[in-house]
């Protein structure tokens, strides 16, 4: 089964087409990346599937949920975080997670569960002001992970924070997965970073869908040195090498 299954999304805003037309398959348990330029609809797709917003036409499935008729069920089982979304700045880190535990319906021990899993031990009681960016972005996917989603969403989630760090959250994150077998689809202007994390990137520019496969394939397709190399053709508007068309393996039928 898929974990997301959007076809034919089409979103616009005052007459511009934000997204045109994107079809997006992502089998459970896999890691995707879904990349693209600024502008290139990825923001929009993703407020799309957490049903934020609505699309103009096209059809959303999350964990088999039609949307919006069943996002409560969709979002119980679903998760985001990125890197711009915050908490009140006079409220400690053990507080935040509190108060969504208390919304996800979870029990203090799964609490005390993420604190260890993202290494919060030692910043559990400082305010939301004390902390590093990093320190900010663990609390970020503990929070996330608190009600164990089988489907979790990453926007930006290692942006502005030190190689160092960044590296240490990816690990965290990979361990996670490699214990969770949840589902990931994460956006990132860290091309090395993607490179890293998943098995399969989906790059978007001007609201559609350009190319769909392994990083190691997509590369090879533009004929570029590497996935950064291969974004900024992309970003400038350019097509695979010699002429060749894009696999999308996301698309293809089960069965």
């Amino acid at each position: 089964m898929y974990a997301i299954e959007a076809r034919g999304l089409v979103k616009a805003y005052g007459g511009v087409t934000a997204v045109d037309g994107l079809d997006l398959l992502v089998e459970e348990g896999d890691v995707v990346g879904l990349l693209g330029p600024n502008g290139a609809g990825k923001t929009t797709t993703l407020m799309m599937l957490l049903g934020i917003t609505t699309p103009d036409s096209g059809t959303i499935r999350l964990l088999g949920h039609p949307l919006p008729a069943e996002r409560v069920a969709a979002v119980a089982r679903t998760n985001f975080t990125a890197s711009y979304v915050g908490v009140p700045d006079r409220i400690r880190v053990r507080e935040v997670l509190d108060v969504f535990a208390g919304i996800y319906g979870v029990s203090r021990r799964r609490i005390r569960d993420v604190i260890e899993m993202f290494g919060l031990e030692p910043f559990e009681r400082r305010f939301a002001t004390q902390l590093s960016s990093g320190q900010k972005t663990l609390l970020g996917l503990a929070k996330a992970m608190l009600n164990e989603p089988e489907l979790l969403i990453l926007d930006e989630p290692t942006a502005s924070l030190d190689p160092e760090v960044a590296t240490r959250i990816r690990s965290i994150l990979m361990n996670v997965h490699r214990e969770r077998r949840f589902t990931l689809l994460i956006t990132s202007h860290n091309m090395s970073e993607i490179e890293r994390l998943c098995r399969r990137v989906v790059f978007v520019a001007k609201g559609s869908v350009v190319a769909d496969g392994s990083p190691a394939e997509i590369v090879s397709r533009y004929g570029a040195a590497d996935l950064e190399g291969t974004f900024l053709t992309i970003a400038a508007g350019g097509g695979p090498a010699h002429g060749e068309g894009s696999s999308t393996p996301g698309m293809e039928e089960v069965g």
